[in-house]
């Protein structure tokens, strides 16, 4: 008999053949996002999920969920996964990194040139029928080349990033928990910097952190106010880890020159104050959103449930000590 696995999100067509080889699938494909009531219903007698980061899984759904054996995010970040809860019931919990990081870095960069160009001001500027010919002074940005760029942040997306830069010919320094290893620093052309001294130095402040109660807003009014004045910040990594209010207040009073965001506090919602000002560049969290990134990191959790429910280990298994409770 097939193990019972639930799809909380829209998912492709391979990734549902693969799994259909392998369990008996319930398949949320309409893709609205599923209520907390739902999705506890809909587990109820469930052995796998795929899940995604709009869904909460927590304590209180885990404990109607008695035959949960896997959880399989759609998402590098697990900040919407209670692991501690997961462990403690012997339920596997994985994610999918590793195939987004490219694109992920890609978006960091198309949020660097948006934002330092003005291209979103620049767009809404001739779609309203305002430009009537070219002009010296004419919607001024800043050089992307040659400038320096502080990654906070170096793990995986962050080692990428500083790779990126290269080709702009940016002077690389980098804030991490940990200094990483000399070789890497080597490879990807990077200084290790005190976070005080990378937010004083840098022309550009880019994000590449998970989401925790250790990294909540930090990036606040203190932090934004030791950026320089002709600075840019960079955000696509997890909403949270910046002060969203702060950042209004320092887009508005001139504390930083501008900022591209791909993640905010409370999404889908956002604060109205970012609608109102030019210089920010604003995504739907769209970091990893190309159709190969997507259908791999689709196909990875479907491999990690998959492996969970049939007696192996998880490629991607956040936490190993609850396949010592299974």
């Amino acid at each position: 008999m097939k193990p019972k696995i639930l799809v909380t999100r829209e998912v492709f067509d391979e990734t549902l053949a693969y799994l259909g080889a392998h369990c008996e699938v319930d398949s949320n494909q309409v893709d609205t996002p599923l209520d907390a009531e739902t999705l506890a219903q809909r587990l109820a007698d469930r052995a796998g999920v795929i899940c995604s980061l709009t869904d909460r899984i927590d304590d209180k759904l885990l404990a109607r969920c008695p035959q949960l054996k896997v959880v399989a995010n759609i998402a590098v970040g697990y900040n919407n996964i209670d692991l501690a809860a997961c462990s403690a019931r012997g339920i596997m919990a994985t994610n999918t990194p590793g195939v987004l990081d490219d694109s992920t870095a890609d978006l960091a960069f198309t949020l660097m040139l948006a934002a330092a160009r003005r291209l979103t001001e620049a767009e809404a500027y001739v779609r309203a029928g305002q430009w009537k010919g070219w002009h010296l002074k004419q919607l001024l940005g800043v050089d992307v080349h040659h400038a320096t760029l502080g990654i906070i942040g170096m793990g995986r997306i962050g080692q990428v990033i500083a790779k990126r830069a290269a080709g702009f010919e940016m002077r690389v320094i980098y804030h991490n928990r940990k200094r990483v290893a000399s070789e890497i620093e080597q490879r990807v052309n990077a200084t290790y910097v005190s976070q005080d001294d990378l937010l004083a130095q840098a022309d550009f402040v880019v994000l590449q952190m998970p989401y925790s109660p250790q990294t909540h807003h930090l990036i606040g009014a203190a932090e934004l106010g030791k950026m320089k004045p002709n600075a840019i910040l960079i955000n696509s990594t997890r909403g949270g880890v910046v002060d969203d209010a702060a950042l209004i207040r320092a887009l508005k009073n001139g504390t930083i020159r501008a900022a591209g965001l791909d993640v905010f506090e409370g999404e889908p919602k956002l604060s109205p104050g970012f609608l109102e000002l030019k210089n920010v560049v604003l995504a739907p969290h769209i970091g990893s959103s190309t159709e190969a990134t997507r259908r791999a990191m689709a196909m990875t959790a479907a491999k990690n449930a998959v492996a969970a429910l049939t007696g192996g280990t998880p490629a991607n298994l956040l936490n190993p000590q609850a396949k010592d409770k299974t």
